[in-house]
């Protein structure tokens, strides 16, 4: 019954995207349906939601997307984001590196916030050749990729430490499938692209090095202020923008209309709605009841870990899958080790990219004024090849 449940709540949402309705409009489509379904009493349920509109989590994410943009305008302000798709054709002259490279670079920095600042660049190398809808999966795409294996993040620390997988085996045993994505990526969209930039080759490669440092070094200090002194993502980039500021030789006059422009209310609405519906599901309990819905299923236990992972992330998200299904993997698989994670992890992956409760697409959409069910179309059949690499290539380092 989870199952058809789970099924009606989705096909809604996606339903009510069909007549052409914003994301936060299906979400809470999603969200009464939920309610509905799992018969959740409705003074609880307002309840929940104001719990989680005031929630420590929903507001460090609007606070680290909020600083993000922010930062992202006194880049634009001063050029830097031009400057950084301009270094990148001197180095490689060529459109489909900007398009995949520049996002991948910023995805580093793990904050949803991070799809603003790749998403212009990726628009410049697209241009009129590919559509707005190619340039959200590209944008996406390209800058989730991070995501899958990095410990940058905070979905694969915790992952790390439920497991006891060596961070350096984990980290290595997935560059063959990072690899994959890129390839993926490339050949099912990028190369509509052009390779040409109509540019000629930079007789000067070490000043478009240094022209990229001088363009990205926020975003990289951004991330090393992260990693060494672990704050969260507004935390960390307060300090650059204050030092972005002293560097460029900002005015209070320059940077005074940032602090309203940075606020995007149809951003923050997706966000909470998108975090409304994830608490909603968490307390009927369906994520905890996952494992038993799939144990009765007549297939190995490594199969019905990956379904688990691969539906209970669609419904909550990373955090909450790994935090509930990496203790329960590899208890009933002691033996899985790094092959088990990296098929887990890869789950992970590939069902954040469809998710309507990633809050990152919620943006992403809203940049690009494209809908959900276009990314979704565009996603599937990368994310269908992907699994079956993920899953052969998981099975080879089992045998190991």
């Amino acid at each position: 019954m989870d199952l058809l449940k789970l099924f009606i709540i989705f096909a809604l949402i996606i339903g009510v995207m069909k007549f052409k309705k914003p994301l936060n409009i299906a979400i809470t489509a999603g969200i009464i349906g939920a309610i509905l379904l799992y018969q959740v009493n409705i003074v609880q349920a307002v309840k929940i939601a104001g719990l989680s509109v005031v929630s420590r989590t929903t507001i460090t994410l609007v606070l680290s997307f909020y600083s993000i943009t922010f930062l992202q305008r006194m880049l634009e302000k001063r050029g830097h984001l031009l400057l950084a798709e301009k270094s990148l054709s001197g180095l490689f002259n060529s459109r489909r590196v900007n398009a995949m490279i520049a996002p991948f670079i910023i995805g580093m920095l793990p904050s949803p916030g991070a799809v603003i600042i790749a998403a212009p660049i990726v628009d410049k190398a697209g241009g009129d050749f590919v559509s707005r809808e190619d340039k959200t999966f590209i944008t996406s795409y390209f800058r989730h990729i991070s995501e899958a294996f990095l410990p940058t993040y905070s979905s694969i620390i915790l992952a790390l430490q439920l497991s006891g997988v060596d961070m350096t085996a984990f980290v290595l045993a997935m560059l063959p499938m990072v690899l994959a994505l890129f390839l993926l990526g490339y050949f099912m969209y990028v190369r509509k692209i052009p390779r040409e930039t109509g540019l000629p080759d930079s007789d000067n490669k070490k000043e478009e090095a240094r022209n990229l440092c001088r363009s990205l070094w926020t975003i990289a200090l951004t991330i090393a202020i992260i990693l060494v002194c672990k704050w969260q993502v507004y935390m960390a980039v307060i300090p650059v923008i204050i030092l972005c500021a002293i560097v460029n030789k900002f005015s209070v006059r320059e940077i005074a209309p940032f602090f309203a422009g940075a606020f995007e209310p149809r951003l923050v609405s997706n966000a909470v709605v998108v975090m409304i519906f994830k608490d909603i599901l968490t307390y009927t309990g369906v994520i905890n009841r996952l494992p038993a819905a799939f144990a009765g299923l007549p297939i190995p236990t490594v199969v019905v870990f990956a379904l688990i992972f691969l539906f209970g992330t669609m419904v909550a998200g990373s955090q909450a899958i790994i935090a509930l299904g990496i203790p329960l993997a590899f208890a009933a698989m002691p033996g899985g080790g790094v092959a088990l994670m990296v098929l887990l992890m890869c789950m992970t992956f590939i069902a954040m990219q469809i998710s309507p409760a990633h809050v990152c697409l919620a943006i992403i959409i809203e940049v690009f004024n494209t809908s959900f069910l276009d990314l979704v179309k565009r996603t599937l059949p990368v994310m269908f090849w992907f699994l079956l690499i993920a899953s052969g290539y998981s099975y080879l380092l089992s045998l190991f």
